[in-house]
């Protein structure tokens, strides 16, 4: 039998905790569209996570699934040459953690401060056999990510210019905002991500600003000028 694992609310090198059910007087969780987010609301607690700490580890047991309620997440793997690659950025309303097989693939960390819904898998699960939308729901999440594996094969073979407008155009899509983009991660999160260096990543949007295809007021904030161009070169 797997053993649990620890939720870290804390660095590595800090006391573990294990999710707790929610007390009275915890932050709620804002409401969202679909059962399966409804449902977590009523069966997780609501945890918090400081900047930058684990939140499951590489290779534990892929126990609970994760809704992010506020701040902003990031999945990552350690490769054998001490190369980290970013899998996938996670905003409020996502869920995360939940694995095609039993252990996690990817680790997870708070990119800022954020709150987290856990809930048990093994109980959504059992809802999902009893619910059938809740059960429609949770393939359309698993299909979602196994896309996104795909998209990231893809993305292998696509210039540099190329990933960043198709990261800046998804980054747009999720945030909803227009053609306002504020990105909680840093650009080493988007190099890690996209498979470039950070001096590429820098370059490219300059490229980009310069083309007038974008507007970068500050480094977490990008206005997308020209849609279409963006489009052309996402092909």
């Amino acid at each position: 039998m797997l053993p649990q694992p620890a939720i870290r609310t804390t660095p590595r090198n800090e006391a573990l905790r294990r999710p707790m059910a929610p007390a009275a007087g915890q932050v709620a969780v804002a409401a969202v569209q679909g059962h399966l987010g409804q449902s977590m609301q009523m069966m997780g607690a609501v945890m918090s996570f400081p900047r930058n700490s684990e939140i499951f580890g590489e290779n534990e047991p892929a126990d609970y699934v994760y809704k992010v309620v506020s701040g902003s997440v990031r999945t990552y793997k350690i490769l054998s040459d001490g190369r980290r690659q970013v899998g996938g950025f996670y905003l409020p309303g996502d869920i995360f953690g939940l694995e095609f097989a039993d252990e996690h693939t990817f680790s997870a960390e708070a990119i800022s401060d954020a709150k987290v819904v856990v809930v048990k898998r093994s109980a959504l699960t059992a809802l999902a056999g009893r619910d059938a939308s809740i059960g429609r729901e949770l393939f359309a999440l698993t299909g979602r990510e196994l896309r996104r594996v795909q998209d990231r094969v893809l993305l292998l073979v696509k210039s540099a210019q190329e990933r960043v407008a198709g990261f800046l155009l998804e980054m747009a899509e999720r945030a909803a905002a227009g053609n306002i983009v504020e990105l909680p991660m840093s650009r080493q999160d988007i190099a890690d991500y996209l498979g470039l260096t950070i001096e590429t990543v820098s370059r490219t949007l300059t490229g980009l600003e310069t083309a007038a295809a974008i507007e970068v007021p500050t480094s977490r904030r990008i206005v997308l000028r020209n849609r279409s161009a963006l489009n052309r070169l996402n092909g």
